[in-house]
């Protein structure tokens, strides 16, 4: 291809940007994406200049490399929309644990203090998730010796958090 030829046929692609913009704003609605869709339609066009046949419309030619490009470019952004529910910037990054996990060690600190018979069964029962039956075989005792004693570690664990603290279930 000879370059006298690339070079009016480029000539000619510069006159017609001011043209390019305005169908570009017309399809996008939106200035900036219209000069993006203005760059890609002049790349694609000068890296297909040799498919330019002279003789025919070059404005005709480039609207159409413009439209193209435009209705690909809504194709694909259409398959890459998220629904609300599943997006990301919906989720917190960090959550917001600071609270829980104070109140946690002041939970620990209460049971720490518990004398150690009403701990061990506070252990067994509520916090590793034993039956008060298998508790009372562990330990050789009765089974109203472990509830009485997982009642009352519960209530002194309540008291020695204070009156805002919530009931500590199995």
């Amino acid at each position: 291809m000879p370059h006298l030829r690339e070079g009016n046929v480029a000539d000619q692609v510069l006159e017609l940007i001011p043209a390019l913009r305005a169908y570009a704003l017309s399809l996008t609605k939106n200035r900036p994406n219209a000069e993006d869709l203005v760059q890609e339609t002049l790349l694609k066009a000068f890296s297909n200049i040799d498919k330019f046949q002279p003789g025919t419309m070059l404005r005709a030619w480039l609207f159409t490399i413009m439209r193209n490009t435009f209705f690909t470019s809504v194709k694909i952004s259409a398959r890459e929309v998220t629904g609300a529910a599943d997006c990301v910037s919906l989720h917190a990054v960090v959550p917001a644990n600071q609270e829980w996990a104070l109140r946690g060690r002041e939970v620990i600190d209460a049971i720490n203090h518990l004398p150690p018979h009403h701990r061990d069964m506070l252990i067994l029962v509520v916090l590793l998730g034993e039956s008060y039956e298998d508790a009372a075989a562990r330990c050789n005792c009765a089974i109203g010796t472990v509830k009485s004693r997982v009642n009352r570690g519960r209530r002194m664990v309540v008291q020695y958090l204070g009156a805002d603290a919530g009931p500590i279930s199995a």
